[in-house]
């Protein structure tokens, strides 16, 4: 049984097993989140901030956070949903849509806006079947989604 739930304490000692799955992947944004975590740089604790994890009984499968979109600071309003990731292992299980749903959820009434940038081809999909929409030419996002 998967539990999602929010993170209300460091996740970084929790998280050192999927930072290691996703950098043999090349993929560094893990790292970053522990890392800006630990230095106090982003703790998704600002309003309507949070930061989700999905939990097996004795592993952490799952992250997905949302923040303040720092990329439209001069606009308000505007989300970001950040740093999703499924172990390999627990992949295709709709455990990624459950986290994004999660982030919908706490979302709504604070945003009236997220967005996204992916460059994974099956992440874009999730992210288009859970109701996000393509933004072609935009540099800083691929997706976006009016709540």
């Amino acid at each position: 049984m998967i539990v999602i739930g929010p993170v209300t304490v460091s996740p970084c000692d929790a998280l050192s097993g999927l930072i290691a799955e996703s950098e043999q992947h090349g993929l560094r944004f893990l790292r970053r989140l522990a890392d800006e975590w630990s230095s106090g740089a982003n703790r998704f604790d600002r309003p309507g901030e949070a930061l989700f994890m999905a939990r097996a009984p004795a592993e952490l499968v799952g992250v997905c956070g949302l923040n303040i979109d720092p990329y439209a600071a001069s606009t308000p309003g505007v989300g970001r949903v950040r740093h999703l990731y499924v172990a390999t292992a627990y992949r295709e299980r709709g455990i990624g849509a459950r986290l994004v749903e999660e982030v919908l959820k706490i979302a709504r009434g604070r945003f009236r806006r997220l967005r996204l940038r992916t460059q994974n081809p099956a992440a874009a999909r999730l992210y288009e079947r859970l109701g996000f929409q393509r933004s072609p030419g935009a540099e800083d996002c691929t997706h976006v989604m009016d709540l």
